[in-house]
C-alpha cells in the first residue's frame, strides 16, 4: 500500500499540520480554566455563567465529534478538517471580542463546533496518508508532540491573562489557525472512506445534543434556583430527549452509537469506570485552578503551572502503564488507578490561604497524575479490546464522547451540590468550603469507579478477540497527550482514497 514515509519533507508537514490542528482544541480545553477567574471579573458573571463558559464548548464538542468523524470519511478528512480549523478560528475570533457573558457562552459553543470537525481529522489525516511501516511512528510523534502542547497551554494562558488579556487566550488561535490552513491546503492529500456509511446519522446527532444541552441546562439551573418546578420539567425533557436517542440508534441503518457495543459487559464497564473518572477529572481541573487564585492567592501563570506536574506523569508513565496492563491485565490497573487518584485529591485539602507551591500543592497533582497514568492506557486499551475490530475506531469514539459528557454534567452538578454558586468565587472562605465538599464527592466518584473495574473487568480481555485483526488495522496503545481531556481518538480500519484533491 503506497503512503507518505516519515522523514520526508511532507511527512514531517503532515505531522506538523495534525499536531497544530488538534492542538487548537486541546489548548482551549487546558488554558480557558486558567483564565476563567479574569472573565468573571471582567463582565461581573455568576458561578452558573463561568459553568456555561466551560460547558458550551463541551457540549457541542461531546455532542458532534463522532458526526465529525464521519463527515471526514464520507467528504474528505482534509476538507473537514480545513472547514473545522476555520469555523474554529472565527469562532476564537467571536470569543476574544465578546461585549458580553452570554456572547462568549455562544462563542464557545460554536468553537465546540471546529473541535468536533477538526479534532477525529488530525489523527485519521495521519493513519490514512502514511505509510503502514511508518504509521505507528507518526502517530506516536503526534502523541508526543501533543503532550508537549498540552503541558504548555496552561503556562500560555496564565502568561497571556497576566501580561495582556484573558481575551488573548482565544486570539492566538487565530495565526496558529492561518497557519495550519495554509500548511493543509499545500502539503495534505485529501483521504476519504470509499466504503463509508450513505446516510448520516443527523437525528441521533440532534436528539443526543439537545438532551445533553437541555440535561445540563437544568442541573446548572437547579444549582442557582433549587428544584423549582421549571428546573425539573426541563430536566424531564433532557432525559426523555436521550431516552428517544437511545430508540433512535436501535433502528438507525447506520447510528451514530452501534448499541450492540453495549453487550459487552466488558465494554459497558469500561465506559461507565471512564465516566466516573472523567466526571471526577473535569470537575477537579474546572475548581482546582480557581481555588489556587481565589482562596491561595496565585497568580494565573502560577494556577496554570500548578497542573504541570499531572501532564508530566501522563507523558512519562501512560505508555509504560499500558505494556503493564498487556501483561498483567487491566483490571488491577484500572483500581489502583483511581485509588491512587482519589489520595491526590485528599491531599489537595491540605491547600489553603498562602499555600506553598512545593510543599503543599506539587505533591498533591504529582500523586493525582500518578493515579492518572496508571489507569487511562489500560482504560483505553480495554475499550478496544472489549470491541470487535471492525468497530475499534466508533468503539473508542464513543468512549471519548463519554468521558467529555461526564466532565460536561459534573462540571454542571458538583458545584451546585458543593453550595457553589451565585458570585461565592469572589469569597475566598465560602469557596474554600465549597471546594471540599467537591473534592469529596470526586474522591467518591473515583473510589465508585474502582469498584466498579474491580469487580467487572477481565483481565483476559486484551488479549480475547472476537475476530482477527485486520491487516490495515491501525493499533493505537494510547494517547498520553488526550487523557486529561479525554481519552485518544483510535482510527478505524482504513481503506483511503488518497488523492490531491
Amino acid at each position: 500500500m503506497a503512503g507518505i514515509r516519515s522523514g520526508t519533507s511532507q511527512g514531517r508537514w503532515v505531522l506538523v499540520t495534525t499536531v497544530l490542528g488538534s492542538g487548537l482544541a486541546m489548548l482551549d480545553a487546558t488554558v480557558v480554566n486558567v483564565a476563567i477567574r479574569a472573565v468573571g471579573q471582567e463582565f461581573d458573571a455568576s458561578f452558573a455563567q463561568l459553568q456555561w463558559t466551560l460547558n458550551a464548548y463541551t457540549l457541542t464538542l461531546a455532542s458532534l465529534i463522532l458526526l465529525g468523524g464521519s463527515l471526514g470519511d464520507r467528504y474528505g478528512r482534509r476538507k473537514v478538517f480545513v472547514i473545522g480549523v476555520v469555523w474554529f478560528a472565527l469562532a476564537s475570533l467571536l470569543c476574544g471580542l465578546a461585549p458580553d457573558i452570554e456572547t462568549l457562552i455562544a462563542a464557545r459553543a460554536l468553537q465546540g463546533v471546529g473541535g468536533a470537525l477538526l479534532t477525529p481529522g488530525s489523527l485519521a489525516i495521519l493513519s490514512a496518508t502514511f505509510d503502514p511501516r511508518d504509521r505507528s511512528a507518526a502517530i506516536g510523534a503526534w502523541s508526543g508532540l501533543g503532550g508537549v502542547a498540552g503541558a504548555i497551554g496552561p503556562f500560555l494562558g496564565g502568561w497571556l491573562v497576566e501580561a495582556v488579556s484573558w481575551r488573548a487566550v482565544f486570539l492566538i488561535n487565530l495565526p496558529l489557525a492561518a497557519l495550519v490552513v495554509a500548511v493543509a491546503l499545500r502539503h495534505v492529500p485529501e483521504t476519504r472512506d470509499p466504503e463509508a456509511v450513505e446516510h448520516l446519522d443527523l437525528p441521533g446527532t440532534v436528539l443526543a445534543a439537545t438532551g445533553l444541552g437541555v440535561l445540563t441546562y437544568a442541573l446548572v439551573a437547579s444549582g442557582e434556583a433549587g428544584a423549582t418546578l421549571r428546573t425539573v420539567g426541563t430536566g424531564l425533557v433532557g432525559l426523555a430527549a436521550l431516552a428517544a436517542f437511545g430508540w433512535v440508534e436501535r433502528r438507525s441503518p447506520s447510528p451514530l452509537v452501534p448499541l450492540d457495543l453495549f453487550r459487552s459487559r466488558q465494554f459497558t464497564a469500561a465506559n461507565a469506570v471512564t465516566f466516573l473518572v472523567y466526571a471526577a477529572l473535569g470537575t477537579v481541573f474546572f475548581l482546582l485552578v480557581l481555588y489556587l487564585q481565589v482562596v491561595a492567592g496565585f497568580s494565573p501563570l502560577a494556577a496554570g503551572a500548578a497542573l504541570l506536574p499531572t501532564t508530566a506523569m501522563m507523558l512519562l508513565l501512560s505508555a509504560r502503564m499500558g505494556r503493564l496492563a498487556q501483561r498483567i491485565g487491566p483490571r488491577w490497573p484500572m483500581t489502583i488507578g483511581p485509588l491512587v487518584a482519589a489520595t491526590g485529591l485528599l491531599l489537595t485539602l491540605r491547600i489553603g490561604p498562602g499555600a506553598s507551591y512545593w510543599r503543599d500543592v506539587v505533591p498533591a497533582v504529582v500523586v493525582f497524575g500518578l493515579g492518572l497514568a496508571t489507569m487511562v492506557a489500560p482504560l483505553t486499551a480495554t475499550v478496544l479490546g472489549a470491541a470487535p475490530q471492525r468497530h475499534a475506531g466508533v468503539a473508542s469514539g464513543v468512549n471519548n464522547a463519554v468521558a467529555r459528557a461526564a466532565g460536561l454534567l459534573a462540571v454542571a452538578v458538583v458545584p451546585a451540590l458543593a453550595g457553589l454558586t451565585g458570585t461565592v468565587y469572589r469569597r475566598p472562605d465560602m469557596f474554600a468550603h465549597g471546594f471540599r465538599v467537591a473534592v469529596w464527592i470526586c474522591v467518591g466518584l473515583l473510589v465508585t469507579g474502582a469498584v466498579i473495574a474491580l469487580v467487572s473487568i477481565r483481565d483476559d480481555v486484551l488479549t480475547e478477540r472476537t475476530e482477527p485483526d485486520e491487516p490495515d488495522h491501525v493499533h493505537v496503545e494510547n494517547c498520553t497527550h488526550c487523557g486529561v481531556a479525554g481519552p485518544g481518538l483510535h482510527p478505524a480500519p482504513l481503506h483511503a482514497d488518497i488523492s490531491g484533491r
